[in-house]
């Protein structure tokens, strides 16, 4: 990786990296607009003065789902030591949401503008007095239509960019202004591609990935040590699953939350079934709980002076060395620092990653053909 606050140790490989070079050179080429997203010199169909009038909302409501929401909860969970304001998501249909009258700002996001679960949730929970934000295409569909009618903000998404890969558009990041945050520090794309640490991570990391999909390792399993990252983890199973579940190909990624798997899955991971590689993540935090010292039990005195940061630091290096004795093959990232700049290397990083799996594959990373079928079936059966 590049940025100082990511330590990275990727897969061992023993494969020639040429194909995935040719890939990612050919990539870099196009005119790609989700890449552009990535950029700083990324032109946003909203400015900083427009925003002006929300800024002082503390309470949030991001009305969406999957892409249109995860990019959004993945910052805010991340980052939320640097927020001062409270967001809540409405990425699901649950019936036991509390409903309320107070005023909100709402924003309702979805690049269709026709999407059935954010349709429903935008008629119950939006209330008459609330100030509404619409992130949708520039094009004739339910959510302008509502807009217009509410005489509510419009902001256009990029019809060239698809929810899952649109957290650097717009989409993330106008939520990530309302925040407090600065979206200029997540584009990191322009000094990523110059930087060849970075490239040759990237490059060994899809070889790798390619190479277990051969070997008939499918699941990629994220072992996160960081609460704070899982919906960023959320958010990385969506990009991975929908891009690349295409053809009978794919892979399927998995959430395990350590240390606490530990004690359930983890026999399974050491001594079952060898179909699955490993992502290890961690973040160094400073203000951790510590360990009362006088009610630690002299059979136990190594914990004295420790805090939860060092004895989970301690079990992820336990575990990473046991993987290498059973040559488990895993790669690593561990977080020095939370900032926009870490949080969006890491975005590049993975849409980059599963971008170039999708093309090592044969398969368009940028569609999702099956859903549509619920989608159809769904309406024919309400209708």
């Amino acid at each position: 990786m590049n940025h100082k606050n990511i330590l990275f140790k990727n897969f061992k490989l023993n494969k020639k990296t040429l194909n995935t070079k040719k890939i990612l050179s050919k990539l870099l080429k196009e005119d790609n607009k989700i890449l552009q997203s990535l950029s700083a010199n990324y032109s946003d169909s909203y400015t900083k003065k427009s925003l002006s009038k929300y800024k002082n909302f503390k309470n949030i409501r991001i009305i969406g789902m999957g892409g249109s929401s995860l990019g959004t909860k993945a910052i805010y969970s991340f980052l939320k030591h640097k927020i001062k304001k409270k967001l809540i998501f409405f990425d699901n249909l649950q019936a036991n949401r509390i409903k309320d009258n107070k005023k909100h700002l709402n924003l309702i996001v979805s690049k269709s503008g026709n999407t059935l679960e954010t349709i429903v949730n935008s008629n119950i929970y939006i209330n008459k007095f609330d100030q509404n934000i619409f992130i949708t295409e520039n094009k004739k569909n339910y959510l302008n239509i509502l807009a217009n009618k509410l005489k509510s903000e419009i902001i256009h998404h990029n019809n060239y960019i698809g929810g899952r890969y649109s957290v650097l558009s717009e989409v993330g990041m106008l939520p990530a202004d309302l925040m407090g945050l600065k979206p200029d520090h997540f584009r990191q794309f322009n000094l990523l591609i110059k930087n060849k640490r970075f490239l040759n991570n990237l490059i060994q990391n899809v070889t790798a990935t390619i190479g277990f999909l051969k070997n008939k390792k499918i699941n990629s399993i994220i072992l996160n040590y960081d609460e704070k990252a899982q919906n960023l983890f959320d958010w990385y199973q969506q990009l991975i699953a929908e891009s690349l579940g295409k053809k009978g190909k794919g892979l399927l990624p998995i959430i395990s939350t350590l240390p606490k798997d530990n004690h359930s899955v983890m026999q399974l991971y050491l001594d079952g079934f060898k179909n699955n590689f490993f992502t290890f993540f961690y973040t160094h935090e400073n203000k951790l709980l510590k360990i009362k010292n006088s009610k630690i039990l002299s059979s136990q005195k190594y914990l004295k002076n420790r805090n939860l940061s060092e004895v989970i630091y301690a079990q992820k290096k336990a575990t990473e060395n046991v993987f290498i004795k059973k040559n488990i093959p895993f790669r690593s990232f561990e977080i020095k620092k939370r900032d926009e700049k870490t949080l969006g290397e890491l975005f590049c990083f993975f849409i980059l990653e599963t971008i170039l799996i999708g093309k090592s594959l044969n398969l368009n990373p940028y569609d999702q053909p099956a859903v549509e079928l619920i989608k159809v079936e769904t309406k024919r059966i309400l209708t």
